[in-house]
């Protein structure tokens, strides 16, 4: 067929003045023939959706028909995780492959000072405000090896910058970071209002009253078209579901009665089906441009559910706590050409797993530093050789003044240590979802064993600690 096509172009070729057109098609062909073998890349992110806000996850109070299809037609990761609890740590983690102890960047990276609570033994770990332009970042990797690489929604790994609208921080925006372009990248944490106009950095406005995630599946589907002649990677990071609590009004009358457990608000399930529409624009496009099947897309969230809106139960505790409610999310991969449909799988994965997962299918090696793991050989249902998954919190989280922490997960057990009192839980989580068990006393060589695991790695990292306080 290939072969085919060149015929034609050369008989196009043969008429004077389609000779500069041609010379462009030719060029193109040739592109596109030379790329066919690399997969494209989609990495869709959700803002504090919570491992329960999916139906295909068991939630009965929401409608999720796109995301649940979705999910049949790839692998669903039942004990996936975010690096924190919170987003910013998350966000640098997933683009660097880097854990956030080793960045440094271990808290929602503030537009004030760290809060540490009144009364407090210890103040929070000193960290960075800001992703630095030095890390390798998984879009400069892809773009050298000549993707397209866009980026939309939400960064917020940017620092607070100077000036009103953090002018200074633009340094640190994703079109600095390895993305050709950036549509709404910027500090916010939430955006200023769901529909337009948005006052959101290179989001123009164009029909009052549009919906935030429609637009940005736009976008993502034009960047896609402008595409054509290279593989793309797109990240999609949705300000959604974060406050404010703004959906379609249609969708809100819709859910207006739908209070119980799975929804303690029920604007916030208008806005996870508002969502999930937006999330089957973009794999619709996908398929309208026989695009699906070598299209690697990759969707999770960046921490648990925020508590005043989502219902994270059976999960313990909710966004800002390292308990499953803070650090375990949604996790759906699909990638046709290679991944079998309906597989589900409980194997723990974290947030820096997507970057050497990413350079893998590309036919790429990390080169760097890297604290992921390829989930390749879980296309293939074979073991990923890992025994262990770390997690680092010394941080008050901004609403409240939970624990500084750290945990490890190995295998079906999970190990909490509290870094101001040395007090130490541990759990069967695969039996114990909810963490309502602390086995700690009863199995004392694995609680010994995992806290010396946690020390090795806090030292391995660098990780900066909480800093006790005089006494008064």
């Amino acid at each position: 067929m290939f072969r085919s096509i060149l015929l034609f172009v050369g008989i196009f070729l043969s008429h004077p003045l389609a000779w500069a057109h041609g010379q462009q098609q030719q060029k193109h062909l040739q592109t596109r023939a030379s790329n066919s073998s690399m997969p494209n890349v989609l990495l869709i992110m959700a803002d504090d959706l919570a491992w329960m806000d999916l139906a295909c996850q068991g939630n009965t109070l929401v409608e999720t028909p796109f995301l649940d299809q979705f999910a049949e037609q790839g692998i669903r990761f039942t004990s996936a995780y975010a690096a924190a609890p919170v987003c910013s740590p998350t966000r640098a983690a997933l683009i660097t492959g880097l854990a956030p102890a080793r960045l440094r960047i271990t808290n929602h990276i503030p537009d004030r000072e760290q809060f540490t609570p009144n009364g407090a033994s210890h103040t929070g770990a000193e960290m960075f405000d800001a992703l630095a332009p030095s890390y390798t970042t998984i879009a400069e990797r892809l773009k050298d090896a000549g993707y397209a690489t866009g980026f939309f929604g939400k960064w917020h790994i940017a620092g607070t910058g100077v000036g009103p609208q953090g002018q200074g921080a633009a340094k640190y925006y994703p079109e600095n970071q390895g993305f050709d372009i950036n549509i709404g990248g910027c500090i916010y944490g939430g955006p200023p209002t769901f529909f337009d106009p948005y006052r959101i950095h290179n989001l123009t406005n164009r029909k009052t009253g549009e919906y935030l995630p429609d637009r940005l599946a736009d976008e993502v589907c034009q960047f896609i078209d402008r595409s054509d002649v290279q593989p793309f990677f797109a990240c999609l990071w949705n300000y959604s579901v974060h406050w404010p609590m703004e959906a379609p009004a249609k969708l809100l009358r819709k859910y207006e009665n739908r209070n119980g457990p799975g929804l303690n608000d029920t604007r916030y399930g208008a806005m996870i089906e508002a969502l999930d529409a937006s999330f089957g624009k973009i794999m619709n496009h996908l398929e309208n441009r026989g695009l699906t099947d070598n299209t690697l897309v990759i969707f999770t969230s960046d921490n648990g559910g925020f508590a005043g809106v989502s219902d994270n139960r059976p999960l313990r505790e909710s966004k800002g706590h390292i308990y499953e409610g803070g650090i375990r999310v949604p996790l759906m991969i699909r990638w046709p050409e290679v991944i079998k449909s309906h597989q589900v799988n409980d194997t723990p994965v974290i947030s820096m797993d997507f970057f050497p997962t990413i350079l893998d299918t590309c036919g790429l090696s990390p080169e760097t530093q890297c604290d992921g793991k390829s989930l390749v050989p879980l296309f293939h249902n074979h073991r990923l050789r890992r025994s262990s998954i770390f997690f680092h919190f010394p941080n008050y989280a901004w609403h409240r003044s939970n624990s500084l922490a750290g945990a490890v997960r190995s295998g079906d057990y999970k190990l909490i240590r509290h870094y101001t009192t040395g007090d130490l839980e541990l759990y069967n989580v695969s039996i114990d979802i909810g963490e309502t068990r602390n086995i700690a006393k009863q199995r004392p060589g694995l609680t010994k064993r995992l806290n010396q695991e946690l020390t090795q790695w806090l030292v391995e990292t660098n990780a900066a600690m909480p800093r006790q306080l005089p006494l008064e």
